[in-house]
């Protein structure tokens, strides 16, 4: 009855919003599109589709929310106007009672509040869909931050998700773009993603990996995990001060080099990508901070790390290569580039590739490089790949999504400021360091420690191989010495019956010369 009762809310939210209209309209079957004019009939929708979508999603809750923004990271597969619509989702929750919270917290802890922090704050810093965060002291005075998941989220994110896989069925099987959308595939990843963030010891994880890769890079902290304290529904980890980036006037007001971190935002967002390969994928504003501590000052401050995105070598050269590409007009590489990575289905024809990718990329060199937006031109490339069928893979719709909040975020600080000429010579100097001397020395250096434990056992393993053939091929080179000898007398025969049948000629021919015969 319970997911009876959520089905009938979701179509009368949906009807009221008249997200009906802009679904079936999408349906191949005459007799669905005529249901659309007969449910349509007199009712009149001054909002645009992508307004309507985005409301009735507001409406539907929290994880229909974090659903539509999924789908505005998607601009392959949704039009632009509702992509534009979708990104503009906010997730406002209220915050559950304090009594709940804590009573959560000392379950999941097995302790009381009291032996474990000194303070809690009852009332919680931030609330989302997922969870909310309190501030706390512990008894050795050392301040954090309680992360808390929000109880009884599992149960309704399942309910929730069957609908949507339910959906999806009936939109691949039913609607004209069904195949080409892949909706299955879309909630499956929705899916995915969304218990990652309902796993927080995963969340733990993924921070203590990013501080790691970010030890020895002075642009950038992220806060301390106290592992015994967290579990899969409460982390504990350090608190970060700082000030949300979104309010610049207030940095700009304390000394903070506004341009300067617009450039640190890039060189961040490219280390983390080509060199680690393992890079903070939810960087929108409410997520990052500035330290304006003495020690710290103008560092930025990395929060929530529910989704993280990584690349293996084979994507980040794919993606370096691209860029490069891109940056010095190369289009014909570019539509190489994607027959080679196995995208393009078979028998697609390069130059015509390359001529939708010249025909979108083109427009935008030719404008000032300040006004040159990266995220809007793979946004264009995104939706050229429809006509090829493009196969866009989830790693890179993750990237796209991260480039596309960093270039928003680092515009916002400084409008000036010129993502390509920023991130071409960090790409071309990584691109170097993995070709020549340099790449080949790196490698035999990753490799030393198999290399340690192979050159001791060398010389008995060559020893072994040199050996074996003589044991185990024995009874094959008899046979084979045999049918050599064989062979030998043949062909001796067969020499000596020549050489006499040649002599004998030779000798007739002589005798007739001379009247013997």
């Amino acid at each position: 009855m319970r997911y009876f009762a959520r089905l009938v809310f979701i179509v009368v939210t949906l009807l009221r919003h008249g997200v009906d209209e802009l679904v079936l309209s999408g349906f191949r079957h005459r007799w669905i599109r005529s249901l659309s004019w007969v449910v349509t009939l007199g009712r009149n929708f001054d909002q645009p589709r992508g307004q309507r979508l985005r409301l009735a999603l507001e409406s539907l809750g929290p994880i229909f929310i974090k659903f539509g923004q999924v789908l505005s990271t998607r601009p392959d597969l949704v039009p632009p106007d509702i992509t534009r619509e979708l990104s503009l989702l906010q997730d406002r929750v209220p915050p559950f009672p304090a009594s709940q919270a804590r009573a959560f917290v000392e379950a999941a802890l097995e302790k009381p509040i009291e032996a474990i922090f000194r303070h809690f704050e009852a009332e919680p810093v931030a609330s989302a869909s997922i969870a909310q965060v309190h501030f706390a002291t512990l008894h050795d005075g050392r301040e954090v931050a309680v992360k808390v998941l929000r109880p009884g989220m599992r149960a309704v994110i399942d309910d929730d998700l069957a609908l949507l896989h339910t959906l999806a069925r009936w939109v691949e099987r039913l609607s004209a773009d069904g195949k080409r959308l892949r909706p299955r595939e879309v909630v499956a990843e929705f899916d995915m993603y969304l218990h990652d963030e309902l796993d927080l010891v995963r969340e733990a994880a993924n921070a203590a990996q990013l501080r790691r890769n970010m030890a020895d890079l002075p642009l950038i902290m992220v806060p301390e995990m106290h592992w015994d304290w967290c579990t899969s529904t409460v982390i504990v980890m350090e608190r970060m001060h700082g000030v949300p980036i979104s309010q610049i006037a207030r940095l700009r007001e304390a000394g903070v080099d506004i341009k300067k971190l617009a450039r640190d935002g890039v060189t961040i967002f490219f280390t983390q990508v080509f060199r680690d390969g393992f890079f903070h994928a939810d960087m929108h504003p409410g997520n990052i901070q500035v330290s304006l501590a003495p020690a710290t000052f103008g560092r930025y401050v990395a929060l929530d790390f529910g989704i993280v995105g990584t690349l293996t070598e084979v994507d980040k050269e794919y993606l370096a290569q691209n860029f490069i590409a891109f940056f010095r007009r190369d289009y014909k590489r570019v539509a190489e580039l994607h027959v080679e990575s196995g995208w393009v289905p078979p028998g697609t024809r390069i130059e015509q590739l390359e001529q939708a990718i010249r025909a979108t990329c083109e427009p935008q060199f030719d404008r000032p490089l300040k006004e040159i937006s990266l995220g809007q031109v793979l946004m264009r490339l995104f939706q050229t790949s429809r006509r090829f069928n493009v196969e866009i893979q989830p790693q890179l719709v993750l990237l796209q999504k991260t480039l596309l909040n960093v270039e928003g975020l680092g515009r916002e600080l400084d409008p000036d400021l010129d993502l390509w000429s920023t991130a071409k010579p960090f790409l071309e100097r990584w691109m170097n360091e993995q070709v020549g001397w340099r790449a080949i020395w790196r490698r035999l250096k990753d490799e030393a420690p198999l290399y340690a434990k192979l050159l001791p056992e060398l010389p008995r393993l060559l020893h072994h191989r040199l050996a074996a053939p003589q044991q185990q091929d024995a009874p094959l080179l008899a046979a084979l010495l045999r049918e050599q000898r064989r062979t030998n007398r043949l062909l001796s025969m067969l020499l000596w019956s020549g050489a006499g049948f040649l002599g004998g000629v030779v000798l007739a021919r002589w005798l007739l010369h001379y009247g013997f015969y």
